[in-house]
């Protein structure tokens, strides 16, 4: 991993040298300076992650090199420290954009240790937000127009503006995610992060910590103190990714911080306050789960304030071709290719196609035949679809399998069966099939069903 680069200033040899040691202990690469000027000569001529000064300097204070700093980078935390605990000078560097203010004391070499730590999760937060942001203009936008698309997009332009919950399901692939940012930037929370958890990737033994933060110590390897999901949040929306896979052992304490709106954190002794818009994801029936008893009623009725239920790809064949050019013009952008659309002979073959993986799958097939075809028109065969999905056009012998399909036909029919059987859980479908998570997920990139996270969609 990269190291982050900390800019510390201090015209204290003795103190500026201090914070510099800790830091670079810690793994930092830090540069220092020894005035306001001497670290604006810096800033300008390097990419930081973080500023830390004193705010009484010569000729130019903290608080004016806060200022300027802000002018060049607005999303640089800035930390801020002085010995003369001046309410008044802290009020004003919070107005003007610090993180935080400290006072120097015996202990402030470790206070700054945790405050670097929550201002540069801070400004990770912000990099990812800005990008899902920017993936969320560029990616998608409900592109078709299919009569349920169009329902579901008045749906939840009525529903955006609000700060209930909303439960969002449908088959994998069918672009939950997305929909949920959609929702996200289309909301008076906007400005705000959008912070997502993807339950179905998370250790039991670690949900608890990674929704609701923990102090340092509260367990072994507990070295610092965690920002929780729910307070990296407050003030935008956190998704709650295949909120069906959260064991039932978390769902409890899930449900009281929803209704609380505060969070406890490991080993914390205050609870913590907490704005935050829940929006959910699924791919499995949530009312069949409740009758099993893997899910909680109480729960689910919490979370449903709203229901979006996304349909399949096959459902709207009317969209597909729409669908291939907005990804064909997305390849293009990314690889410099000049692909001019589909050649004859495509219409027919994306719509007589299946689409089991569907949005997911039809953009990974694109990509391929973009790739493959770099300039002109792309011919049917770069899509690979000759074999079919063991849907269409077949005569279809026990259980979709026939007499003249390759073995790799075969095997990614039953793989396919295989994850219907199992709801779309990776981990039980590799149980059943006596493979690994990590070769499914080979097979499945390799068939263009794949996903870049290891949770479903």
């Amino acid at each position: 991993m990269e190291k982050r680069n900390i800019l510390v200033v201090d015209d204290k040899d003795f103190m500026r040298e201090s914070i510099s040691e800790v830091l670079t202990r810690k793994g930092y690469a830090v540069k220092a300076a020894a005035s306001g000027a001497e670290a604006l000569e810096i800033f300008v001529g390097e990419l930081f992650d973080l500023v830390i000064s004193d705010f009484k300097m010569p000729q130019m204070t903290g608080v004016q090199l806060l200022e300027k700093i802000k002018e060049i980078n607005p999303d640089v935390p800035f930390l801020i420290f002085t010995g003369f605990g001046d309410i008044k000078t802290a009020v004003e560097a919070m107005e003007k954009g610090a993180f935080s203010f400290l006072e120097k004391d015996d202990s402030l070499l470790q206070k700054i240790e945790v405050m670097v730590d929550r201002a540069l999760q801070h400004r990770s937060l912000i990099t990812e937000n800005k990008a899902l942001k920017s993936e969320l203009r560029d990616r998608w936008d409900y592109v078709g127009n299919a009569p349920k698309l169009m329902e579901i997009r008045k749906f939840t332009e009525s529903v955006a503006g609000s700060r209930s919950t909303v439960l969002i399901t449908g088959e994998s692939g069918t672009g939950k995610e997305l929909i949920a940012r959609w929702i996200h930037y289309h909301s008076p929370r906007q400005p705000g992060p959008f912070v997502k958890i993807n339950c179905a990737a998370l250790p039991e033994g670690l949900i608890e910590s990674e929704l609701f933060g923990h102090e340092k110590g509260a367990f072994t390897g507990a070295l610092k103190d965690k920002v929780g999901k729910f307070e990296a949040a407050s003030g935008g929306t956190l998704l709650l990714d295949e909120i069906s896979e959260m064991p039932m052992s978390a769902q409890a304490k899930l449900l009281r911080a929803i209704q609380e709106k505060e969070v406890q954190k490991v080993g914390g002794d205050d609870p913590v306050k907490i704005d935050v818009r829940i929006l959910a994801t699924s791919n499995r029936d949530l009312l069949a789960e409740i009758d099993k008893g893997a899910f909680r009623g109480d729960l689910y009725y919490r979370l449903n304030v709203f229901h979006v239920e996304l349909p399949s790809l096959r459902e709207r064949p009317e969209d597909i071709v729409a669908l291939a050019h907005h990804f064909i013009g997305k390849f293009n952008d990314e690889n410099g290719f000049s692909v001019t659309g589909l050649g004859e002979g495509c219409d027919k073959a994306l719509r007589a196609y299946g689409w089991p993986g569907n949005i997911r799958e039809l953009e990974n097939k694109v990509e391929r035949a973009v790739v493959l075809t770099r300039s002109g028109l792309i011919k049917p065969e770069a899509f690979n679809l000759a074999a079919g999905d063991g849907r269409r056009g077949k005569q279809q012998g026990a259980g979709g399998f026939e007499a003249g399909m390759t073995i790799a036909e075969a095997e990614k029919e039953l793989i396919i069966k295989t994850l219907e059987h199992c709801r779309g859980n990776r981990t039980k479908a590799a149980g059943v099939l006596d493979i690994s998570v990590r070769t499914l997920r080979n097979k499945l990139n390799e068939y263009g069903l794949g996903s870049q996270e290891e949770g479903e969609e």
